[in-house]
């Protein structure tokens, strides 16, 4: 997964000791996806150059209190919850109705967001810095489980052993990366097939008003 690509990388649980019982594995399950969205906003950061400042989230796990504090405190940046949790889909139906004159303006839009909480990091420096070199840690016990070539001819490929060197030798020896654009081409896409399945909701807001 992103940031880092590893196709030989698998699921793992690391560092339980007979003292740990199923609460903490449900809390690293939460913890774990904090850290993830570190990792994926500080390569965002090396690429863009813009550092993050704020992060308003979304979506059904934004109801979870512990995982939205510890998102704030891992982040070390303020997390914003918003009243109307589906906000993803509503940004794409936001731009159906722009295109569709049910909204002038994005700032017309604008006043229609609102927040319902602020998590402020709580975490100190020693701690957070703690925290996140053992989740390095245990990223790096992830990689390198599977032969990638042999699973690979395991699996029927017709790929012979020089056309397997000259593909690594041409990902400079490393697993399959894709580029910025390529990442966010995928991204784009995305939004315009969820912009056509909610183009109905915005006509309906029309008609309606």
């Amino acid at each position: 997964f992103a940031p880092h690509w590893r196709s030989d990388a698998r699921a793992c649980i690391v560092g339980l000791t007979t003292s740990h019982h199923k609460g903490h594995v449900c809390r690293a399950a939460l913890e774990a996806t904090a850290y993830q969205t570190r990792e994926v906003f500080e390569s965002i950061e090396r690429d863009s150059g813009v550092k993050l400042a704020t992060l308003n989230v979304d979506g059904g796990g934004t109801a979870n209190q512990l995982l939205m504090q510890f998102q704030a405190d891992i982040l070390d940046v303020p997390v914003v919850k918003p009243t109307n949790l589906e906000t993803t889909s509503m940004g794409v139906a936001f731009c159906a109705g722009l295109a569709l004159g049910i909204w002038e303006d994005v700032h017309e839009i604008k006043k229609l967001w609102a927040s319902s909480r602020t998590f402020v990091p709580l975490m100190t420096t020693e701690e957070r810095l703690r925290n996140w070199n053992g989740w390095c840690k245990a990223v790096s016990k992830s990689f390198g489980w599977v032969d990638v070539q042999r699973e690979a001819r395991g699996r029927g490929s017709t790929m012979d052993d020089e056309s397997f060197d000259e593909f690594e030798d041409a990902q400079g020896g490393r697993d399959f990366e894709p580029s910025s654009g390529e990442r966010y081409g995928v991204a784009a896409l995305f939004l315009c097939s969820a912009a056509a399945l909610v183009a109905g909701v915005a006509i309906g807001l029309k008609r309606g008003r």
